[in-house]
Protein backbone atom coordinates (compact mmCIF):
# COMPACT_ATOMS: atom_id res chain seq x y z
CA UNK A 1 0.00 0.00 0.00
CA UNK A 2 1.30 3.26 -0.60
CA UNK A 3 2.70 5.69 2.19
CA UNK A 4 -0.16 7.97 1.97
CA UNK A 5 -2.92 4.85 2.64
CA UNK A 6 -0.88 3.74 5.09
CA UNK A 7 -0.94 7.10 6.89
CA UNK A 8 -4.50 7.26 6.72
CA UNK A 9 -5.18 4.02 7.91
CA UNK A 10 -3.09 4.70 11.00
CA UNK A 11 -5.68 7.56 11.61
CA UNK A 12 -8.62 5.18 11.11
CA UNK A 13 -7.28 2.89 13.54
CA UNK A 14 -6.51 5.58 16.23
CA UNK A 15 -9.74 6.94 16.24
CA UNK A 16 -11.30 2.99 16.46
CA UNK A 17 -9.35 2.77 19.40
CA UNK A 18 -10.44 6.40 20.61
CA UNK A 19 -13.77 5.07 20.03
CA UNK A 20 -13.36 1.99 21.71
CA UNK A 21 -11.85 3.37 24.89
CA UNK A 22 -14.51 5.81 24.93
CA UNK A 23 -17.31 3.30 25.20
CA UNK A 24 -15.16 1.30 27.46
CA UNK A 25 -14.83 4.17 30.03
CA UNK A 26 -19.31 4.46 29.55
CA UNK A 27 -19.45 0.56 30.32
CA UNK A 28 -20.16 -0.02 27.02
CA UNK A 29 -18.68 -2.44 23.85
CA UNK A 30 -18.24 -0.61 20.44
CA UNK A 31 -20.35 -1.23 17.63
CA UNK A 32 -19.29 -1.73 14.30
CA UNK A 33 -22.60 -0.30 12.01
CA UNK A 34 -22.74 -2.92 9.03
CA UNK A 35 -24.49 -2.49 5.59
CA UNK A 36 -23.03 -5.79 4.06
CA UNK A 37 -21.05 -2.87 1.58
CA UNK A 38 -17.49 -2.78 0.51
CA UNK A 39 -17.37 0.29 2.94
CA UNK A 40 -18.11 -1.54 5.80
CA UNK A 41 -16.28 -4.62 4.66
CA UNK A 42 -13.40 -1.39 5.52
CA UNK A 43 -14.81 -0.87 8.69
CA UNK A 44 -14.86 -4.44 9.91
CA UNK A 45 -11.11 -5.39 8.82
CA UNK A 46 -10.19 -1.88 10.50
CA UNK A 47 -11.62 -2.53 13.59
CA UNK A 48 -9.78 -5.79 13.94
CA UNK A 49 -6.48 -4.53 12.86
CA UNK A 50 -7.12 -2.04 15.63
CA UNK A 51 -7.46 -4.79 18.31
CA UNK A 52 -10.37 -3.66 19.86
CA UNK A 53 -13.71 -5.23 21.40
CA UNK A 54 -16.71 -4.85 19.33
CA UNK A 55 -20.01 -5.57 18.37
CA UNK A 56 -20.35 -6.22 14.41
CA UNK A 57 -24.28 -5.73 13.68
CA UNK A 58 -26.17 -5.62 10.44
CA UNK A 59 -29.90 -4.65 10.82
CA UNK A 60 -32.03 -6.22 8.25
CA UNK A 61 -33.62 -4.56 5.88
CA UNK A 62 -35.55 -7.38 4.46
CA UNK A 63 -34.69 -5.46 0.57
CA UNK A 64 -31.48 -5.86 0.59
CA UNK A 65 -30.30 -7.92 -2.64
CA UNK A 66 -29.61 -11.02 -2.83
CA UNK A 67 -26.89 -13.02 -1.26
CA UNK A 68 -26.82 -10.06 1.39
CA UNK A 69 -27.43 -11.88 4.51
CA UNK A 70 -25.12 -15.20 3.45
CA UNK A 71 -22.43 -12.58 3.01
CA UNK A 72 -23.00 -11.30 6.57
CA UNK A 73 -22.52 -14.50 7.74
CA UNK A 74 -19.94 -15.27 6.27
CA UNK A 75 -18.39 -12.25 7.68
CA UNK A 76 -19.54 -13.72 11.02
CA UNK A 77 -21.81 -10.74 11.70
CA UNK A 78 -24.81 -10.97 14.17
CA UNK A 79 -28.34 -9.99 12.24
CA UNK A 80 -30.83 -7.91 13.63
CA UNK A 81 -34.40 -8.64 12.12
CA UNK A 82 -36.82 -5.84 12.15
CA UNK A 83 -39.99 -5.67 14.02
CA UNK A 84 -41.98 -5.22 10.41
CA UNK A 85 -40.27 -5.83 7.20
CA UNK A 86 -40.42 -3.58 4.32
CA UNK A 87 -44.05 -4.84 2.41
CA UNK A 88 -45.39 -4.80 6.03
CA UNK A 89 -44.31 -1.12 6.29
CA UNK A 90 -46.12 -0.61 2.57
CA UNK A 91 -49.19 -1.68 3.48
CA UNK A 92 -49.32 0.52 6.36
CA UNK A 93 -47.80 3.22 4.91
CA UNK A 94 -48.18 3.50 1.19
CA UNK A 95 -45.34 3.62 -1.24
CA UNK A 96 -42.02 5.55 0.39
CA UNK A 97 -40.62 8.30 -1.40
CA UNK A 98 -37.16 10.20 -1.90
CA UNK A 99 -38.97 12.76 1.01
CA UNK A 100 -41.11 10.53 2.51
CA UNK A 101 -38.21 7.89 4.16
CA UNK A 102 -40.47 5.70 7.22
CA UNK A 103 -38.79 2.64 5.68
CA UNK A 104 -35.39 4.15 6.59
CA UNK A 105 -36.48 5.09 10.09
CA UNK A 106 -37.76 1.59 10.94
CA UNK A 107 -35.47 -0.56 9.02
CA UNK A 108 -31.67 1.15 9.46
CA UNK A 109 -32.12 4.65 11.45
CA UNK A 110 -32.53 3.48 15.03
CA UNK A 111 -29.86 2.76 18.28
CA UNK A 112 -28.17 -0.10 19.10
CA UNK A 113 -25.35 1.03 21.17
CA UNK A 114 -24.30 4.06 22.19
CA UNK A 115 -20.70 4.08 20.72
CA UNK A 116 -20.58 3.10 16.45
CA UNK A 117 -17.79 3.81 14.03
CA UNK A 118 -19.29 3.93 10.56
CA UNK A 119 -18.06 3.36 6.82
CA UNK A 120 -19.49 6.54 5.71
CA UNK A 121 -17.35 8.58 3.27
CA UNK A 122 -17.44 12.31 2.31
CA UNK A 123 -16.55 11.36 -1.36
CA UNK A 124 -19.92 9.10 -1.81
CA UNK A 125 -22.46 12.19 -2.48
CA UNK A 126 -22.75 15.98 -1.80
CA UNK A 127 -24.96 15.84 0.28
CA UNK A 128 -22.38 13.53 2.82
CA UNK A 129 -20.12 15.92 2.01
CA UNK A 130 -21.56 19.07 3.25
CA UNK A 131 -23.25 17.16 6.42
CA UNK A 132 -20.54 15.44 7.96
CA UNK A 133 -17.74 17.79 8.75
CA UNK A 134 -15.65 15.75 11.43
CA UNK A 135 -15.14 12.14 11.76
CA UNK A 136 -17.00 12.12 14.87
CA UNK A 137 -20.36 13.31 15.88
CA UNK A 138 -23.44 12.89 17.94
CA UNK A 139 -26.34 11.15 16.18
CA UNK A 140 -29.54 11.91 17.49
CA UNK A 141 -32.60 9.45 16.42
CA UNK A 142 -34.63 10.90 19.24
CA UNK A 143 -35.04 12.21 22.77
CA UNK A 144 -34.12 9.11 23.99
CA UNK A 145 -32.15 7.75 21.38
CA UNK A 146 -28.70 9.34 20.77
CA UNK A 147 -25.54 7.88 19.60
CA UNK A 148 -21.74 8.82 19.99
CA UNK A 149 -20.71 7.79 16.27
CA UNK A 150 -17.15 7.91 14.44
CA UNK A 151 -16.12 7.58 10.72
CA UNK A 152 -12.90 6.23 10.62
CA UNK A 153 -12.59 6.61 6.66
CA UNK A 154 -14.64 10.10 6.14
CA UNK A 155 -11.87 11.21 4.25
CA UNK A 156 -11.00 8.09 1.97
CA UNK A 157 -11.42 7.83 -1.57
CA UNK A 158 -12.92 4.83 -3.99
CA UNK A 159 -9.05 4.42 -4.49
CA UNK A 160 -8.08 3.64 -1.20
CA UNK A 161 -10.60 1.71 -0.63
CA UNK A 162 -9.70 -0.88 -3.78
CA UNK A 163 -5.98 -0.34 -3.04
CA UNK A 164 -6.90 -1.55 0.74
CA UNK A 165 -9.35 -4.40 -0.17
CA UNK A 166 -6.88 -5.56 -2.73
CA UNK A 167 -4.16 -5.18 0.09
CA UNK A 168 -5.95 -7.04 2.53
CA UNK A 169 -7.50 -10.02 0.27
CA UNK A 170 -11.10 -8.43 1.67
CA UNK A 171 -13.54 -10.19 0.10
CA UNK A 172 -16.84 -8.82 -0.76
CA UNK A 173 -20.29 -8.98 -2.06
CA UNK A 174 -20.53 -10.69 -4.85
CA UNK A 175 -22.26 -7.53 -6.58
CA UNK A 176 -18.96 -5.85 -6.46
CA UNK A 177 -17.45 -8.24 -8.87
CA UNK A 178 -18.09 -8.72 -12.57
CA UNK A 179 -18.75 -11.95 -14.27
CA UNK A 180 -14.89 -12.22 -14.88
CA UNK A 181 -14.26 -11.48 -11.42
CA UNK A 182 -12.58 -7.83 -11.56
CA UNK A 183 -13.91 -5.61 -8.34
CA UNK A 184 -15.50 -2.95 -9.00
CA UNK A 185 -15.71 0.06 -6.33
CA UNK A 186 -17.62 2.50 -7.86
CA UNK A 187 -20.48 -0.28 -7.29
CA UNK A 188 -22.83 1.02 -4.92
CA UNK A 189 -24.90 -1.67 -1.92
CA UNK A 190 -28.24 -0.63 -0.82
CA UNK A 191 -31.95 -1.48 -0.61
CA UNK A 192 -33.56 -2.50 -3.59
CA UNK A 193 -35.33 0.09 -5.54
CA UNK A 194 -35.02 3.09 -3.00
CA UNK A 195 -36.35 6.09 -4.77
CA UNK A 196 -33.20 8.12 -3.78
CA UNK A 197 -31.55 5.83 -7.02
CA UNK A 198 -33.86 7.78 -9.91
CA UNK A 199 -33.11 6.10 -12.68
CA UNK A 200 -31.12 3.54 -11.05
CA UNK A 201 -34.41 2.24 -9.79
CA UNK A 202 -35.93 0.62 -12.68
CA UNK A 203 -32.49 -0.81 -13.80
CA UNK A 204 -32.52 -3.01 -10.38
CA UNK A 205 -36.20 -3.69 -10.94
CA UNK A 206 -35.62 -5.21 -13.99
CA UNK A 207 -32.88 -7.36 -12.19
CA UNK A 208 -35.07 -8.26 -9.31
CA UNK A 209 -38.85 -8.39 -11.00
CA UNK A 210 -40.68 -10.68 -8.15
CA UNK A 211 -39.94 -7.13 -6.31
CA UNK A 212 -42.43 -5.30 -8.51
CA UNK A 213 -45.06 -8.13 -7.97
CA UNK A 214 -44.63 -8.07 -4.08
CA UNK A 215 -44.84 -4.25 -4.18
CA UNK A 216 -48.17 -4.41 -5.73
CA UNK A 217 -49.28 -7.05 -4.02
CA UNK A 218 -48.38 -4.71 -0.62
CA UNK A 219 -49.82 -1.32 -2.43
CA UNK A 220 -52.85 -3.21 -3.18
CA UNK A 221 -53.86 -3.93 0.95
CA UNK A 222 -52.78 -0.54 1.77
CA UNK A 223 -55.51 0.90 -1.04
CA UNK A 224 -58.04 -1.61 0.34
CA UNK A 225 -57.34 0.02 4.08
CA UNK A 226 -57.45 3.54 3.19
CA UNK A 227 -59.81 4.80 0.31
CA UNK A 228 -60.23 8.08 1.77
CA UNK A 229 -56.26 8.47 1.34
CA UNK A 230 -56.14 11.46 -0.71
CA UNK A 231 -53.06 9.72 -2.94
CA UNK A 232 -54.98 6.29 -2.97
CA UNK A 233 -57.57 8.17 -5.07
CA UNK A 234 -55.48 9.62 -7.50
CA UNK A 235 -55.22 6.56 -9.16
CA UNK A 236 -57.51 3.92 -10.38
CA UNK A 237 -55.64 0.73 -9.05
CA UNK A 238 -52.23 -0.18 -7.54
CA UNK A 239 -50.90 -0.39 -10.94
CA UNK A 240 -51.65 3.07 -11.86
CA UNK A 241 -49.68 4.20 -8.89
CA UNK A 242 -47.01 1.81 -9.10
CA UNK A 243 -46.16 3.24 -12.84
CA UNK A 244 -46.56 6.90 -11.70
CA UNK A 245 -43.99 6.28 -8.87
CA UNK A 246 -41.43 4.29 -10.73
CA UNK A 247 -41.47 6.03 -14.08
CA UNK A 248 -42.68 9.83 -13.57
CA UNK A 249 -42.33 10.60 -9.76
CA UNK A 250 -40.75 14.09 -11.22
CA UNK A 251 -44.04 14.81 -13.11
CA UNK A 252 -46.50 16.72 -10.67
CA UNK A 253 -50.07 15.60 -9.92
CA UNK A 254 -51.52 17.73 -12.43
CA UNK A 255 -49.41 17.29 -15.09
CA UNK A 256 -49.53 13.22 -14.43
CA UNK A 257 -53.25 13.63 -14.96
CA UNK A 258 -53.10 15.92 -17.59
CA UNK A 259 -50.79 12.67 -18.90
CA UNK A 260 -53.73 10.87 -18.51
CA UNK A 261 -57.10 12.66 -19.75
CA UNK A 262 -55.00 14.02 -22.78
CA UNK A 263 -55.58 13.49 -26.52
CA UNK A 264 -55.33 9.26 -26.04
CA UNK A 265 -57.56 7.85 -23.60
CA UNK A 266 -55.40 4.86 -21.38
CA UNK A 267 -57.82 2.07 -21.31
CA UNK A 268 -58.64 -0.14 -18.26
CA UNK A 269 -55.97 -2.65 -17.24
CA UNK A 270 -53.12 -0.46 -19.38
CA UNK A 271 -51.02 -0.20 -16.78
CA UNK A 272 -51.31 -3.54 -15.29
CA UNK A 273 -50.25 -5.04 -18.86
CA UNK A 274 -47.43 -2.36 -19.03
CA UNK A 275 -46.09 -3.74 -15.85
CA UNK A 276 -46.08 -7.11 -17.01
CA UNK A 277 -44.53 -6.01 -20.59
CA UNK A 278 -41.90 -4.40 -19.34
CA UNK A 279 -40.46 -6.18 -16.34
CA UNK A 280 -41.51 -9.29 -17.96
CA UNK A 281 -43.45 -10.58 -15.26
CA UNK A 282 -47.13 -11.46 -14.80
CA UNK A 283 -49.25 -10.75 -12.10
CA UNK A 284 -51.87 -13.18 -10.72
CA UNK A 285 -55.74 -11.98 -11.03
CA UNK A 286 -57.68 -10.56 -8.45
Amino acid sequence: MTEFLNKKIERAIKLIKSASLNAKNHNCILEVAYSGGKDSDVILELAKMAGVEFRAIYKNTTIDPPKTIKHVREKGVEVLQPKKNFFNLIKENGLPSNIRRFCCRVLKEYKVLDYAIIGIRRVESRMRNERYKEPEQCKVYSKTQKVRQYYPILDWTDEDVAEFINARKIKCHPLYYDENGNFHVERRLGCIGCPMLDKKRIEQFKEHPNFIKAYARSLKIYRETHKDNKITSYYKDEYEQLVRDIFYWRKSQKEWEALNNGLFQVPDGYYKKFLEEYFNIKFKEK
